[in-house]
């Protein structure tokens, strides 16, 4: 009798799979001065964003990460903060935050109860609550 054999594999044998790790890696940012014509600034102002000049040269006034806002030099080489855990931009733990003190009104006072504000309706429009004047 003949011992069953396995069948030889067909072709050399797969690479193993990496797991992709997931990018922590900070986007830099730079906060620019540039000096523009008043035309230039015009359009800024209105659109949000203008064309600069070629070789025209800009005054970099700070570089930071835009996802965790912190300084260049304070966080290079680390992870970004804001791609492991948001929560230092909120303020840190909501849970163990400090609740906010109520004002205890003086001895010898009452509370007075106002009129209703209106915040919905042609009421409130009128009245210049739904929003500021330009």
């Amino acid at each position: 009798m003949k011992a069953l054999e396995e069948p030889a594999p067909e072709g050399p044998p797969a690479p193993p799979v990496e797991e992709s790790k997931p990018d922590l890696s900070h986007v830099w940012v730079v906060a620019a001065e540039v000096e523009v014509i008043p035309k230039i600034a015009k359009v800024a102002d209105y659109r949000g964003s203008f064309k600069a000049t070629e070789g025209q040269r800009i005054d970099a006034l700070e570089v930071y990460c835009r996802g965790c806002r912190r300084p260049y030099d304070e966080v290079t080489g680390q992870d970004c903060a804001a791609k492991i855990d948001n929560r230092h931009l909120i303020g840190g733990d909501q849970s163990t935050r400090a609740k906010r003190n109520i004002p205890i009104p003086p001895k010898n006072s009452r509370v007075v109860a106002g009129g209703r504000i209106q915040r919905r309706g042609i009421d409130a429009y009128v009245g210049g609550v739904s929003r500021p004047p330009r």
